[in-house]
């Protein structure tokens, strides 16, 4: 793993920001292939969602983990905040001010802001996916020790190795990216059938933090507890599953009863 491609003069070219960017980058393509599909016309302001859906998603995915899980260190180094490279990024911040955003762009446009989100959910959680490949070549997001002789073993430079050594541990950020991968398909699988407008979204919810939930208890970034019970990823995994969950019954219901 590489976390540096090459330098330009004294500047490097750090191979989780050109991974992150080409996440964002193939995302929206897949997304402006669904919006043609579709054949609603939504394909003309998807790159404009994608980038502004990108921009605060990264911001959203910053400032969840500094506020939320680093601000003991980050409120004695605020000039550190924006460093994104020293690792530390919360997904699940990313898809909450990410989705916000390009909602908040689509209703501006008059579009259709619950059917669009069914459009481009498997786009988004294919985009989470190929991010986590930036995460393993920039050694965070990793996984506990696994206490054998199986597991990465991450280079010196990084925040996986500053923290437990050469011990091998979990490839938690592989595993979620491969799970990634799995809902992604499952998604457009469930697309091939009748559905409620809103629950291809819900849907993406409900895989995504179910799978968030369980990869939590093999993480070794952050561990402690809320509540000496469950991380805070989990309680948010949490929430967001059952919310996903009632607006897919919901939704479900209320199309039987008409």
């Amino acid at each position: 793993m590489y976390q540096y491609l090459f330098y330009i003069g004294d500047f490097p070219i750090r191979s989780y920001g050109v991974i992150l960017s080409l996440s964002i980058f193939l995302a929206t393509g897949v997304g402006y292939f669904f919006a043609k599909v579709d054949g609603r016309g939504y394909e003309d302001h998807i790159v404009d969602i994608g980038l502004v859906g990108g921009f605060f998603g990264l911001l959203g995915a910053r400032l969840w983990d500094v506020f939320f899980f680093d601000w003991e260190y980050y409120q004695n180094h605020l000039s550190e905040i924006l460093n994104v490279w020293q690792g530390g990024m919360a997904v699940q911040g990313g898809i909450i001010l990410g989705v916000l955003a390009g909602g908040f762009y689509a209703r501006k446009k008059g579009l259709d802001v619950i059917h669009l989100a069914d459009i481009v959910a498997p786009a988004i959680v294919l985009g989470q996916g190929l991010g986590r490949c930036a995460n393993l070549l920039n050694g965070d997001a990793f996984g506990a020790p696994t206490g054998g002789n199986f597991g990465i073993i991450y280079p010196k430079t990084t925040l996986a190795y500053r923290i437990y050594g050469n011990q091998p541990l979990y490839p938690a950020e592989v595993w979620e990216c491969q799970l990634d991968i799995v809902i992604f398909a499952l998604l457009l699988i469930f697309r091939c059938r009748e559905y409620v407008k809103g629950q291809c979204f819900a849907l993406y919810i409900m895989l995504y933090s179910g799978a968030r939930f369980l990869l939590e208890f093999l993480r070794g970034d952050y561990n402690n507890p809320v509540f000496g019970i469950l991380k805070s990823a989990q309680v948010t995994a949490s929430v967001a599953f059952l919310c996903a969950l009632a607006a897919f019954v919901f939704l479900q219901f209320r199309q039987n009863s008409h």
